[in-house]
């Protein structure tokens, strides 16, 4: 049996999404060695989320001076954008040991109880995606939260006896990118909820000075500003993005990286000015050219392209859809003016189809059906 903690973060949830796109939000094994190099230890050096990291602070702050341990702390948020590193920063500013575990690797109480016994006094237990921890797990950890006690069960059956076991004041920073998934209980028990936003290309580039200076790259500010442009507003994307330009600039350049290389190892790496990879184009040609713009299912549409539903779902979509490329409609996927004028399209005569789909199904010339279905 594994070690309850510091199991790998990745685990199932990484698996279900391969991380090997260049604008991925999810990060693999090698790549979370080369993160933990990059990672701020403090909130001074912790880049963008003003309001969560003030907030934090005076949580924190607060706590100290009381001598107490602080409240329970979640963060949610797409991957990506610092939850992990604001974790770790706890722990330092308190000057305690941080234990990392994730959700899916809870899978029985007595994972959790043998995790919480070998806490020591102020301790932060990180658990990424929560909400995905299992419910008799999730169950205990109520306990443990409000009144630091957890009871241990001890047989089966009508002789099965609960033993009340006191644990040391802990916190537990608990990071999901669906808040919705948690239940109402475990979300009201968190004294402080914080919520990451993107980040704005000005924040990513200071993320993207403080990692080249970290690295030893010479970055310029044009070079900067073209690769901020293309991150998708996540950190994790923009440093992905910056070691691949390095390598560019190091093979076929002098080694600075300037808006030219920058331009050109992006295009070498299929990323286009505004953040879409193959992939991504490849979906919205599909939609535009093989559909004529929808609406179509997602899984008639990930067929097209030779993925797998749940990747056209979780990996292109949401950016897609934040960027006004792409609209989810109760008929289907439905490309948005903006994705044929990206493309290159002229948009269809009459407007794009997402300008006849509307919300009520009993409206004339409306479905419930997609018109390709799933």
């Amino acid at each position: 049996m594994s070690a309850p903690f510091d199991r790998s973060l990745t685990g199932e949830l990484a698996g279900e999404v391969p991380p090997e796109w260049a604008v991925s939000p999810q990060a693999g094994d090698e790549e979370r060695v080369v993160e933990s190099a990059l990672r701020p230890h403090s909130l001074e050096d912790f880049i963008g989320q003003p309001k969560v990291a003030r907030q934090l602070a005076l949580v924190l702050e607060g706590a100290k001076r009381r001598g107490r341990t602080p409240d329970h702390v979640l963060l949610s948020g797409p991957p990506g954008l610092g939850k992990t590193s604001l974790a770790l920063i706890i722990g330092s500013e308190l000057g305690t040991s941080v234990k990392i575990t994730s959700g899916p690797a809870i899978e029985r109480s007595g994972d959790l109880a043998a995790m919480l016994s070998n806490l020591a006094p102020g301790d932060v237990l990180f658990i990424d995606e929560i909400h995905r921890i299992a419910r008799p797990a999730e169950e205990l950890l109520y306990m443990a939260m409000e009144d630091f006690r957890v009871d241990v069960v001890v047989g089966k059956g009508p002789g099965a006896t609960a033993i009340p076991l006191e644990i040391n004041p802990f916190t537990l920073v608990g990071a999901t990118t669906r808040a919705g998934l948690l239940t109402g209980p475990l979300r009201d028990r968190f004294g402080f909820v914080g919520q990451m936003e993107f980040y704005e290309p000005a924040d990513l580039r200071r993320v993207l000075a403080r990692s080249a200076a970290l690295l030893g790259v010479e970055l310029t500010d044009e070079g900067s500003a073209e690769i901020a442009g293309r991150s998708r507003g996540t950190p994790r994307i923009a440093n992905r993005l910056l070691r691949r330009v390095r390598d560019y600039a190091e093979v076929e350049a002098d080694g600075r990286v300037t808006r030219e290389v920058a331009e050109a190892a992006l295009a070498l790496y299929d990323v286009d000015h505004l953040g879409l990879d193959r992939l991504d184009r490849a979906v919205l040609e599909a939609l535009v050219v093989k559909f004529g713009g929808g609406p179509v299912g997602v899984a008639t549409l990930a067929v097209a392209v030779g993925e797998e539903p749940h990747t056209v779902e979780e990996v292109c979509e949401p950016f897609l859809v934040r960027a006004g490329l792409l609209a989810r409609t109760p008929r289907g996927r439905v490309a948005t003016e903006a994705a044929w004028q990206h493309l290159g399209r002229p948009v269809p005569r009459g407007g794009v189809p997402l300008g006849r789909v509307t919300a009520d199904p009993q409206a004339p010339g409306s479905s419930s059906e997609a018109l390709f279905d799933a």
